[in-house]
């Protein structure tokens, strides 16, 4: 094995004690934050094809549907109940053991928190620990550029091949949580990862082409609607876009259509910090942030009840977007002063 893919001993040890309760169980119910992405969905889609391997039933419950975008990535659709359907509250009640991925905090698990019992669920997340942990035994490692990349370790920790069908679902979070590997949470080793993913037969083209390249029209209307409300403060440094909810509404976007949205505004010149407000609901906005520079919008996402990493964090807050922009911007302006 290169050295590269030897799995860092300081995540190694904390991971190799999940194996034994994952291994174990009879059936585990999946879990990832509120309205999956790549990274969440995709690790999903790897464990399961793995402990199905295994033995050991594995079910996909989230707070919010699964994505339609990237349901390609699953090795059989029967692997999602969703929450709130009988199917969904079935996989709950059966599931001896609970697996979150790619979050760590409660109020990331939305109306699922309270079905997901704290003392038979283990965590592996890649974000900065919060206030508070959903699981009594809890993997959490920043320096790990996506949590595909810490499910790629969990299998290679238990000795396993790696099925195709969890590479897949592996490749699909890093390259998402990395940008295409353009971020500068790319490392040698993601990159080396990368590679043994796609010596298992993972085609780069055709998974660029799932994830990037293919949108229904709604996705560029809304992206039309979102650039007429495209604003720069007065410098220049932060920047953002606002879309109402009558917007997805009359559109029937669906939150799907807003990934990478973001980057629009991110990529006008001089802009240090990039911002989206999307009001999911009447009285109820997502904001996004992002960071070009030094700012930390972690920090700045918690001021709002939210979180994330230092250049790349959201925050959902009760309140319409038209009462949050001037105070969120304030608070933005301060971080880079700071």
């Amino acid at each position: 094995m290169s050295d590269l893919l030897a799995v860092p001993e300081s995540r190694a040890f904390p991971l190799r004690r999940l194996l034994q309760p994952l291994l174990g169980a009879r059936h585990v119910a999946l879990h990832t934050h509120v309205h999956a992405d790549g990274d969440g969905a995709g690790s999903q889609a790897a464990v399961a094809a793995w402990l199905e391997g295994r033995g050991v039933r594995a079910t996909i419950v989230n707070p919010t549907p699964f994505p339609d975008s990237l349901r390609w990535v699953l090795h059989h659709q029967h692997a999602v109940a969703d929450f709130g359907t009988p199917e969904g509250q079935a996989a709950l009640e059966d599931a001896d053991l609970h697996l979150v991925l790619d979050t760590s905090e409660p109020e990331r698990l939305g109306g699922l928190a309270p079905f997901v019992p704290r003392e038979r669920t283990l965590v592996v997340d890649h974000h900065p620990p919060g206030r508070e942990v959903v699981g009594d035994v809890a993997v959490q490692d920043p320096s790990a550029a996506a949590t595909g990349e810490m499910v790629y370790d969990l299998i290679t920790l238990a000795g396993d091949a790696v099925p195709h069908a969890s590479a897949l679902g592996a490749y699909v979070a890093l390259v998402s949580d990395t940008g295409s590997f353009r971020y500068g949470n790319t490392t040698p080793r993601v990159l080396a990862v990368a590679a043994e993913l796609m010596r298992l037969e993972i085609d780069p083209e055709v998974v660029y082409r799932r994830l990037f390249a293919t949108a229904p029209r709604r996705r560029l209307e809304l992206l039309r609607e979102a650039l007429e409300t495209l604003e720069s403060d007065p410098d220049g440094r932060i920047s953002w876009m606002v879309v109402p909810h009558r917007v997805t509404a009359r559109l029937g976007a669906t939150g799907e259509d807003f990934d990478g949205l973001i980057e629009h505004v991110r990529s006008v010149e001089g802009t240090e910090v990039a911002l989206l407000f999307r009001e999911t609901k009447p009285g109820e906005t997502k904001v996004s942030f992002r960071s070009n520079g030094a700012a930390d919008v972690n920090r700045v996402a918690r001021e709002f009840g939210g979180g994330g990493h230092v250049k790349a964090a959201g925050a959902n807050i009760m309140e319409p977007a038209e009462q949050l922009v001037d105070r969120v911007i304030e608070s933005v302006r301060r971080a880079l002063k700071g």
